[in-house]
């Protein structure tokens, strides 16, 4: 059986009043389709950054493409 994945990411600082409204993904790693959507997490929520070990501008490079961040994500699952 092939697992589906999730991952969910913040876009705004914690001072806007955006900030719950997040950016949710969940992909087969089978195949990589993938769906995406805004999500609400709450602010008393952390949540884990999967990209907080990369450099800034590949973190930047990776969350402009749903599809690479799905790739890099799906690798580091196979770890």
């Amino acid at each position: 059986m092939t697992p589906v994945r999730s991952y969910q990411f913040r876009l705004h600082p914690p001072e806007s009043s955006m900030f719950e409204r997040c950016v949710g993904l969940a992909w087969c790693s089978g195949c990589r389709i993938y769906s995406g959507a805004m999500v609400y997490i709450p602010r008393t929520r952390a949540l884990v950054d999967a990209l907080g070990s990369l450099p800034p501008d590949e973190r930047v490079r990776l969350r402009r493409s749903e599809v690479k961040l799905v790739d890099h994500l799906d690798r580091q699952g196979d770890r």
